[in-house]
């Protein structure tokens, strides 16, 4: 109950206005851990019973934060790992590139796409100009010629 308490008033300094509280079923949310949030205006959503799909991105974010940064960081008392967790939170919004923005940070513009047909296109074939080794003089045959009569 202790740490509802710590939560709201956690989201209330940071100016939160956080309006639904998703979680999953476990037994140690309460009746009254849900009426704490209910009165703080929260509305307490519940996932689906055998459906991890349904909080995926949640439970994307806390293996992301197990194995990033705590993984390798010897963590000494609670402020500590609430530094350690707001730098690293930082860092991913700022400057870690994610995969499904184009290797862009959520934080930052999206990289600009350019479609400049005057920039060279990277191809696997030879362009006319290059040389490869099959052009080379000791690996190019001679082509036959028809005999002038």
């Amino acid at each position: 109950m202790q740490l509802g308490r710590n939560l709201l008033m956690n989201l209330e300094d940071a100016r939160n206005k956080a309006k639904f509280l998703i979680r999953d079923r476990d037994s140690k949310f309460t009746a009254a851990f849900d009426a704490l949030t209910t009165d703080a205006g929260l509305k307490v959503v519940t996932t689906g019973i055998r459906i991890p799909r349904m909080n995926s991105l949640m439970e994307r974010w806390i293996q992301t934060c197990r194995t990033e940064p705590l993984d390798r960081t010897l963590i000494w008392n609670q402020s500590h790992l609430l530094h350690a967790l707001r730098e690293y939170e930082s860092f991913y919004n700022e400057h870690h590139p994610h995969r499904a923005l184009g290797q862009a940070a959520p934080c930052r513009p999206l990289p600009t796409r350019t479609d400049d047909l005057s920039a060279p296109a990277l191809s696997s074939e030879p362009s006319a100009g290059s040389s490869t080794i099959a052009d080379s003089p000791a690996t190019t045959k001679p082509t036959p010629t028809a005999p002038k009569p």
